[in-house]
């Protein structure tokens, strides 16, 4: 007999708050393991068996799929994917931080009509803001014919099936993820911390630098990977606005599968990718605790 169950009463109350725990925290970790884990370890099994003369799988080890993730076509691609994810992020957080920053110093009537504003794109279907992409670059679209009609060029520019305009796609897609996060660490931030520092004589520049920014940069962090990861594994931006000239790693993968039909080399460009997120997340959750002060020894 346990010291809990001399004590009436405090051994049902433990049964019930495991009860509790089990029925609010079942469905959402059975959701984690039938939708996240269970498929990450069937992508990690194809990753050691052949691949079929007519596709599919042979169950047979190999290494030869790791071996082939190490060739110069397979990491160019992968080095551009990084090249353009980087570029939407930095400009997503150039263009998201202020936004942000204003947001957080509206009324709360603007402040929530704002925030419905940077939203409303989630309601509309992905293909179609990225069609609305295809009509608005092309050349007999209406920013070619505004400036046609200015003046300002006298021809159409090749605006549609280029790096940057994947780059405007995914920043369109994904610019509220970093809005949403930077609003949230702004909008938290105590008054009193920059009234203080005006009072003590700073500039509204030294007292972004040194009292705002640092912290809210959690919030930077988060909305950095937030707009990242995604950025990395989009395969529909860089087909529908690349026109198939701008080739990032979630094509790759999606042509393994779908096209090739190579699904244990597929398997392991999709680990790769899966590794590299994990350990920009690890990455994302040391800088976190280091900035909170949880690092110090």
């Amino acid at each position: 007999m346990t010291s809990a169950d001399l004590v009436p009463g405090r051994g049902a109350s433990r049964r019930r708050a495991r009860v509790e725990r089990v029925v609010f925290l079942g469905p959402g970790i059975g959701y984690l393991i039938a939708f996240m884990a269970i498929p990450v370890l069937l992508i990690l099994s194809l990753t050691i068996f052949k691949r079929g003369r007519f596709g599919g799988v042979v169950y047979q080890p190999t290494i030869e799929n790791f071996i082939r993730a190490f060739d110069p076509i397979y990491l160019s691609v992968l080095g551009n994917s990084l090249v353009i994810a980087s570029i939407t992020t930095v400009l997503a957080l150039a263009l998201g931080y202020p936004t942000a920053y204003g947001i957080a110093k509206l009324a709360p009537k603007w402040r929530t009509i704002a925030l419905i504003a940077v939203v409303l794109p989630f309601w509309t279907n992905f293909l179609i803001r990225t069609y609305a992409w295809i009509v608005l670059l092309n050349s007999e679209g209406p920013i070619n014919k505004s400036l046609v009609g200015a003046g300002l060029i006298h021809q159409p520019l090749e605006l549609l099936y280029t790096r940057g305009a994947v780059v405007a796609g995914l920043l369109y897609a994904y610019i509220p993820l970093m809005i949403l996060p930077l609003y949230a660490s702004i909008e938290r931030l105590d008054p009193q911390l920059r009234e203080a520092a005006a009072n003590l004589g700073a500039s509204p520049w030294r007292t972004f630098r040194d009292v705002t920014l640092p912290l809210t940069l959690p919030g930077a962090i988060i909305g950095s990977i937030f707009v990242f990861v995604p950025s990395m594994g989009n395969f529909i931006i860089p087909e529908l606005l690349g026109g198939g000239k701008t080739v990032m790693v979630g094509n790759l993968i999606r042509d393994q599968f779908l096209k090739a039909r190579d699904w244990p080399f597929g398997a392991v460009l999709a680990l790769a990718l899966i590794m590299f997120l994990v350990a920009l997340f690890a990455l994302q959750s040391w800088v976190t605790r280091r900035l909170n002060g949880g690092g110090r020894t």
